[in-house]
Parts: structure tokens; C-alpha cells; sequence
């Protein structure tokens, strides 16, 4: 689940576009992404890390369309919309 409360993943590439590399892991657990895979498919600075069975996958996260959440949130609400400090003693009342 990312920021916005919504999972998006991006298709994983095949394997076929891919090839093994050997990384070394910090005392910290941290690696470093080969800088072409992260030129590709890196988005932000956010990924997914899936835990199979001894393995670890990562996914790009997908682009969040946050118009999506436009006008979604509806409050019947008796408090007129100019006067913003008594919406929100209308939505405390709640």
C-alpha cells in the first residue's frame, strides 16, 4: 500500500530483459539497484519488496492518479465553506 492508500504495481519486466547480478548486502540490509534498472523502470524513490519463499522480489511502484480522488469524500455539512475554521468545528462535531 503506498502513500495514498492505494496499491499500484507496474508489470514486472520479463526475464528475458533482465540478467543476475551479485550485490553485497550493508550491515544495515541496504543494497544498491543497478543504475540502468532504476533508469528504466524507478519512479520516485518508492519500491515494493514481495517476500516469496528464501527470496526477495521488487517492483517499481506505479504512478498514482490522484484525480481519482477528486471530489470523492462527500460531508453533509450545515457550516458555510467560506468560513474554513467553522467546517472544521462542523467535521469535529462528527
Amino acid at each position: 500500500m503506498d502513500v495514498y492508500g492505494k496499491l499500484q504495481v507496474s508489470t514486472t519486466p520479463s526475464l528475458h530483459d533482465m540478467r543476475a547480478v551479485l550485490k553485497k548486502v550493508d550491515r544495515q540490509g541496504r543494497i544498491v539497484l543497478p543504475a540502468s534498472w532504476r533508469k528504466k523502470h524507478l519512479r520516485g524513490g518508492v519500491v515494493l519488496l514481495v517476500p516469496r519463499e528464501g527470496s526477495l522480489e521488487i517492483h517499481p511502484q506505479g504512478v498514482v492518479d490522484l484525480t481519482a480522488y477528486f471530489d470523492a469524500a462527500e460531508v453533509d455539512l450545515d457550516a458555510d465553506l467560506a468560513d474554513w475554521h467553522g467546517v472544521r468545528r462542523g467535521l469535529r462535531k462528527r
